[in-house]
Parts: C-alpha cells; sequence; structure tokens
C-alpha cells in the first residue's frame, strides 16, 4: 500500500490531465459504467464536522473523507481500493487533489459552455481554489485578461501579481467587485461566503459562470435573479444539488425551477449545450466523489510507475 503526502499529489496530477480526467469522469456517469454517492455530513456539538464521500468505477473505488473545524481547519484524506479484489492500494493526502480537480472540472464546463472567443475573465476571490479555476481556464479558454477582487487588498494585489508571473498573462486587482465582473466573459466565483457576492446586473449578456465556492444549504455565492436569469444551468449532480447547493436552493422557490438543471455529464456527451451567443451559462460545482476516484486512481498510477520523487 502506498502513502502519497501532497506534495506527490501536486507532481503527479497537472491542471491539463486532471481536465482530461474529469472528462473521463463525467463520461463514464453517462454511460453508466461509474456509480457516485453524494457527500454526508456528521456534525458535532464542538463544531468539528466529518464529511465523507464515495464512488467507483470498474477498475478503482474509493472515499474521501475529511475533518474541519470553523477555528482549526481541515483535514483531507482519500482511500483508493482496486475494484477487482476490494483491496486498500493507497492512503492518499488529499487537499491539493480535491484543488485541482475542483479547477479542472470548472475548467471541463468553461471549455464546453463559454461563448467561442472569450477573452476576459473576472474571479471574485483570490484564495487556495482560486488559483486552480484560474490555472484551469487558462487551460481551456482563450483568455487574454483576467480581473481579480476579493474582500482584502492586500490578498487581491499579491495573488494578481503572483499569476501574472505564473501564467504569463495580465492578471489585474480590481478595486471592486463589480468592476472585476462587468465586461466579462468568464466569472468564477470561489469564496467562502454566506452571502451574494457579485450582481445580477453586473453579468453581461453571454457571459459563463462557474460558481463553486459553496457547498451548503444556507450559503450562496450568486443571488437569485442571476440563476433565474441563466439560460442553462449545469451542475455536477442533481441529486447533490438538491441537498447543498445554496445558490440553487435559494433561488428555486418551486419544483419547476429544478427541472431547469442539466447534469454535466450531458453536456459532456452533447445532449445540452450553450444555444446562442447572448445566453448566460452557469455551472453550479459542489464536487463529486467519482472526480476523486478518477484522478486518485491516475495519481497511483504514475507513482507506481516511478514517476513520483521520494
Amino acid at each position: 500500500m502506498l502513502y502519497l503526502n501532497e506534495a506527490q499529489v501536486r507532481e503527479l496530477l497537472p491542471m491539463r490531465e486532471c481536465i482530461g480526467l474529469m472528462r473521463t469522469a463525467f463520461e463514464r456517469l453517462a454511460s453508466g459504467d461509474a456509480i457516485n454517492q453524494p457527500r454526508h455530513r456528521l456534525i458535532l456539538p464542538s463544531r468539528s464536522a466529518l464529511h465523507y464521500m464515495a464512488a467507483g468505477d470498474g477498475r478503482y473505488f474509493g472515499i474521501k473523507v475529511y475533518s474541519t473545524h470553523p477555528q482549526h481547519g481541515a483535514h483531507f484524506r482519500f482511500l483508493l481500493y482496486r475494484a477487482e479484489d476490494a483491496e486498500l492500494l493507497a492512503i492518499i493526502e488529499a487537499n491539493s487533489l480535491g484543488q485541482i480537480r475542483t479547477g479542472a472540472v470548472s475548467g471541463l464546463a468553461t471549455s464546453l459552455l463559454a461563448r467561442p472567443g472569450a477573452k476576459i475573465a473576472a474571479l471574485i476571490g483570490s484564495g487556495f481554489q482560486a488559483r486552480s479555476q484560474l490555472e484551469a481556464l487558462i487551460a481551456t479558454a482563450s483568455v487574454e485578461r483576467v480581473r481579480v477582487w476579493s474582500r482584502s487588498e492586500e490578498n487581491r494585489t499579491t495573488f494578481a501579481k503572483e499569476c501574472s508571473g505564473r501564467f504569463g498573462l495580465p492578471v489585474e486587482a480590481a478595486p471592486s467587485a463589480e468592476l472585476a465582473t462587468r465586461g466579462a466573459d468568464i466569472v468564477t466565483t470561489a469564496t467562502n461566503s454566506k452571502d451574494p457576492v457579485l450582481d445580477a446586473a453586473w453579468v453581461a449578456d453571454g457571459a459563463h459562470i462557474n460558481a463553486m465556492g459553496s457547498n451548503q444549504p444556507q450559503r450562496r455565492e450568486l443571488p437569485a435573479e442571476l440563476v433565474i436569469r441563466a439560460g442553462l444551468i449545469a451542475v455536477d449532480s442533481r441529486e447533490q444539488s438538491r441537498m447543498e447547493s445554496g445558490d440553487l436552493l435559494m433561488a428555486f422557490q418551486q419544483e419547476a425551477g429544478w427541472q431547469r438543471t442539466v447534469e454535466l455529464q450531458d453536456v459532456v456527451t452533447g445532449r445540452y449545450g450553450r444555444t446562442s451567443d447572448s445566453q448566460i451559462t452557469l455551472f453550479k460545482s459542489n464536487g463529486l466523489a467519482l472526480e476523486d476516484v478518477i484522478a486518485a486512481g491516475f495519481v497511483y498510477q504514475r507513482a507506481i510507475a516511478g514517476t513520483v520523487s521520494e
């Protein structure tokens, strides 16, 4: 059995490779060759919580388990098993695994739903997840300019400087969320906010939105008006969204709202997609265990092939 740490995962899972892996994950869901169970949470009076989610395909299955406390952070592990005989193959530190695959899924959705020739990206948030979101956008869209805003001026300025150097394109720290968002072709929200971080009026017709910061029913990054305005709403899992997508739960007052959603697997297979250049498209990401299984299987295969540093 292998034990792989965060540094090894980052070495073994490049973003461009992971975007292709996420396409595979949703193709397998669409074909019925994979099974996914939604996230569940055990919350203690101390405010400590245990989160767990499981999935499998024909080759591997596994579970991601992570513990959190508002004052003491989070601890992520993924257990990878072989489907043939149920043998435990690897225990993987999974913070970076989740960061990379979350960005990759947004990148996949952007490649399928953003308007061709989208050049200006807005990023609301400058934390841990924002970096992988930006990396995935650059890998999948023809982005030429990025505007970033977060509540901390110091953080967004540092983020812009670091990412400009890393990715070799202009990343600007915007003075407000509105100035970051107006005129953007792609808008990504990557925050831990419990209230909307932008206004529907700021979003241009034809924009594509990735909302990935909230996966709890009482938290949202998007106002209801923007969700209602979207012409296509894609989710990674409708079942999981009904449990924890606060952005949608607080926007949909009736069952008819959920009938407007489509699953990303059906976008990947071409059943649904953008229908006009003026249509606003929205991908609401919660994160699926199957994404972790597919990414972890790839990391394991590269590790046993000898491509990992000691």
